[in-house]
């Protein structure tokens, strides 16, 4: 769990250089574990990004169908609809296929292989602030 001093003594270095304020970009954040949740909405939100909170892929899916994101940040393993199969949701559908999908996971990518061949980027936990962050800023640029 994530304490309020850690959050705290990140409050200096999580704004990133390439700062997603000066586009506005918004990131759907799935997670169902609500502590990591909360630190990384707050990782993204020092950087500059607005943030869409859903604590299972369910919750995730109904939001893309009724708001506009710019990349998903997703939980491999959650309730309800996990991060694979709202992967496979956003890849077919006309409007949302282009949404580039960060996978989150304390699995090994390797034995996902089939599965994380829809997302762009498979992240391990604990994720860095830093990679995830530089992680979409690549995706946006792309």
């Amino acid at each position: 769990m994530i304490t309020p001093e850690e959050l705290e003594a990140t409050r200096g270095e999580l704004l990133h250089p390439a700062s997603a304020a000066e586009n506005g970009h918004c990131v759907l954040l799935a997670e169902d574990d609500p502590a990591l949740r909360r630190y990384l909405e707050v990782v993204l939100q020092r950087a500059g990004y607005r943030v869409v909170s859903a604590a299972d892929g369910l919750e995730a899916m109904k939001f893309l169908l009724s708001a506009t994101v710019d990349v998903v940040v997703t939980d491999a393993v959650m309730p309800n609809l996990d991060g694979y199969q709202l992967c496979r949701f956003v890849r077919n559908s006309k409007h949302l296929s282009h949404l580039p999908v960060i996978l989150l996971s304390a699995l090994d990518p390797r034995n996902a292989v089939h599965e994380s061949e829809q997302v762009d980027v498979f992240l391990a936990k604990p994720v860095s602030p830093e990679d995830l962050l530089n992680r979409i800023v690549e995706l946006s640029h792309r």
